[in-house]
């Protein structure tokens, strides 16, 4: 009897994952374009386990079940394609690629297609969780092909986290991209929990005047509160942490921020459906900013700033703060959920929000107890227009705006840069006004590009245009799209 499935791309991810499928009793065939990685590996770290080490497609298209199933763990882009091309050659009709990797959605709607018109079945699926996840439980975020995930179901399902008395993080998406889609906006949530996390360490060590060690401590007991989560976790152990010298370590890590580039595309979406995805926006130009640190070192030496004031009550201001990290926290999943509503409005694909907080729940980067919340928002409300407006939300918000603004205003008033918790708060503002300047940019529109403009005291769909300078045409452009 064959293999119960592949793995191709012993990397990090791809070895903890196929020592995970193994550890849930499934035999797993793999295979490295390098080969003596497969060697090594079959030696090492798997030894004496049901893994069966291949040199070639061919021989692991051998050693498979039918239908067989593979999975496909290397770098997003080209590599992807190449594998697919000629894992084609080895397979036959009805077999499954999967490909685990970080690929743009867009890829996996092609390919999608693409293997389907082959007669083969494909599935694109985000895995969340790092080396750690991979190995212990990930989150496990699968689209693609329908017909293919009873097959795959219960591999994927067994081999990730399990949270709530057993239930999986993992479900399935929906059509072709949908997957990767979901863990695109995971990433991208990713990455504006990290950058608020980075504003209220750098309001603590420069506005406060607080030592590593107490940051860890007041990382610690928000972990124990609404904050709980793993990143809140990992950020009171860095903080935490002693370099050989016994000096905070965090202090020595050049302040140069990289990134994969899932974040751009999350903020790339956005922009294409439109959504004001102004957080996780602001949390990828932080990035990009960063890694301008020859510039900022010469600009510090043309520009100064105020010199920060610690405020009298550091203890009230650590209330305040906790509670502008958390409501802005709130906004950025309200964001994000916003893009994958319209997302699933032009590709037709039923997203179940409540079961996406949940593959979330557990394994994940973005792991946290909130996400239970969310869960439950809709649960009460599938089509629930923004979670804003869910009435625990709600009251996160209300409770939270007076010291939201004290600390947003605080940091403009020192001088400490907080793009994301002040963007997050814009957007808020923005979100509750019943009227906002647009009226003024429509007419500047039609001014000098006769685009047109509806009228307050008009039905909506009416448009009309003026000739504001008098020696203008009468003749309109198109109507704007809103």
């Amino acid at each position: 009897m064959g293999a119960d499935i592949g793995l191709i791309g012993l990397a990090v991810m791809g070895e903890n994952l196929v020592l995970n499928m193994e550890s849930k009793g499934f035999q797993v065939a793999v295979f490295n374009r390098t080969t003596s990685k497969v060697d090594d590996f079959v030696k090492g770290r798997g030894a004496g386990k049901k893994i069966t080490g291949c040199h070639s497609l061919a021989e692991l298209a051998g050693a498979l079940s039918k239908p067989r199933k593979a999975m496909i763990m290397v770098k997003a882009g080209s590599a992807v394609d190449d594998t697919i091309e000629q894992l084609l050659g080895v397979f036959e009709k009805g077999d499954i690629i999967i490909d685990g990797g970080n690929s743009n959605y867009q890829d996996t709607i092609r390919r999608t297609s693409y293997v389907e018109s082959k007669g083969l079945l494909y599935i694109g699926t985000g895995v969340s969780g790092g080396e750690e996840g991979a190995l212990t439980g990930p989150s496990i975020m699968p689209g693609g092909s329908p017909a293919a995930w009873p097959l795959v179901k219960p591999v994927l399902q067994a081999i990730s986290a399990k949270v709530d008395g057993g239930t999986p993080c993992c479900d399935w998406v929906g059509e072709n991209g949908a997957g990767h889609f979901v863990k695109m906006v995971h990433n991208g949530i990713e990455y504006g929990d990290m950058q608020l996390i980075c504003e209220t360490y750098d309001i603590m060590k420069n506005l406060l005047g607080l030592s590593y060690e107490e940051m860890g401590n007041v990382f610690e007991e928000w972990n124990k509160g609404e904050l709980n989560s793993y990143l809140i976790e990992i950020t009171r152990d860095i903080l935490k942490f002693k370099d050989a010298d016994g000096q905070p370590l965090a202090e020595k890590i050049l302040d140069t921020a990289g990134q994969k580039g899932t974040g751009k595309w999350t903020g790339i979406a956005a922009l294409e459906f439109g959504v004001p995805l102004t957080l996780i926006g602001e949390a990828v130009f932080s990035r990009c900013l960063s890694a301008a640190k020859n510039e900022r070192v010469r600009a510090s030496k043309v520009f100064s700033g105020p010199k920060p004031a610690k405020p009298a009550d550091v203890k009230a201001f650590l209330v305040d703060l906790r509670k502008a990290l958390y409501a802005a926290k709130v906004v950025s999943y309200a964001q994000g959920y916003l893009l994958m509503r319209e997302a699933a409005k032009e590709y037709k694909w039923n997203l179940n929000n409540g079961g996406i907080a949940l593959m979330w729940r557990g394994g994940c980067i973005i792991r946290s107890t909130f996400l239970g919340k969310i869960k439950e928002a809709f649960d009460k409300q599938p089509d629930l227009e923004n979670l804003l407006l869910d009435p625990f939300f709600t009251s996160i918000i209300e409770d939270a705006q007076v010291s939201w603004r004290r600390v947003v205003a605080a940091a403009v008033t020192n001088g400490i840069t907080a793009p994301t918790l002040s963007s997050a708060l814009a957007y808020f503002d923005g979100y509750r006004s019943e009227r906002l300047p647009a009226n003024l940019l429509q007419a500047q529109r039609d001014y000098f590009g006769a685009h047109t403009y509806e009228r307050v005291d008009k039905n909506r769909g009416e448009f009309f245009h003026t000739n504001w300078t008098g020696h203008g045409g009468n003749t309109s452009a198109s109507t704007y799209t809103v």
